[in-house]
């Protein structure tokens, strides 16, 4: 089974008041092992940045005028998710602006029982805590030294590690050690990237396939 890890970076935290994407990341794993594809995109909102949201992400109006819009890579997008399990971390948010802007274009939305919110999982895990990316991080010792800015494909990369403890398997490497995430922000498409893989066991794996055979449901919202 392939799976994606998917973040998004937007100008704002509602599309309803206009807010639009900027960056979506997308990594891919089969049974969580990494694959060498990885879709990265910088957009064009055509719209201005709140100075709120440049604090979190970095990437400027006049930086993301020379970018592709939504309509031009959703096409791409939409190829490079289709048929896998996607793993988003508080996916009502990510799925909110994706599937208003696929709605906008006449493409198909996003289905919900395609997707794992792992933000869910957590709090079934961790109930009455902080169960953000950041603090989830913190709990399983996950390295954030190089989360200076919000970035999607950086976050991607959180989310496999933190996704992976959350289910008490081992973690199967995924050297990005060669990615500069600050570079990666001028990215914009598929990318690749040699990777040191190792395989997890079959009783890991059994844990896994059962995990999302059973436990997801109650998670779809």
């Amino acid at each position: 089974m392939s799976e994606i890890f998917l973040d998004t970076e937007t100008t704002g935290l509602s599309f309803q008041e206009g807010h639009k994407i900027v960056e979506i990341a997308c990594i891919e794993t089969r049974d969580l092992i990494p694959t060498n594809k990885i879709f990265h995109k910088l957009i064009n909102p055509e719209r201005n940045i709140p100075e709120e949201a440049f604090k979190i992400h970095g990437f400027s109006k006049e930086f993301l005028s020379t970018k592709q819009t939504f309509n031009q890579i959703a096409d791409d997008f939409l190829n490079f998710i289709e048929g896998k399990k996607i793993i988003i971390h508080n996916a009502s948010f990510d799925l909110g602006f994706l599937n208003n802007e696929l709605g906008k274009i006449n493409k198909q939305r996003i289905n919900k029982a395609e997707v794992i919110d792992s933000l869910e999982v957590a709090r079934n895990k961790f109930p009455g805590t902080s169960n953000s990316l950041d603090a989830l991080c913190k709990r399983f010792n996950i390295d954030l030294s190089k989360r200076i800015k919000h970035n999607a494909l950086l976050d991607c990369e959180l989310l496999r590690e933190v996704y992976i403890n959350l289910l008490d398997i081992k973690e199967p490497k995924f050297n990005l050690s060669s990615v500069d995430y600050n570079e990666a922000r001028s990215s914009t498409g598929e990318k690749s990237y040699n990777k040191a893989i190792v395989k997890i066991s079959e009783d890991e794996l059994k844990k896994h396939k059962q995990f999302l055979k059973s436990e997801i449901k109650k998670n779809f919202y």
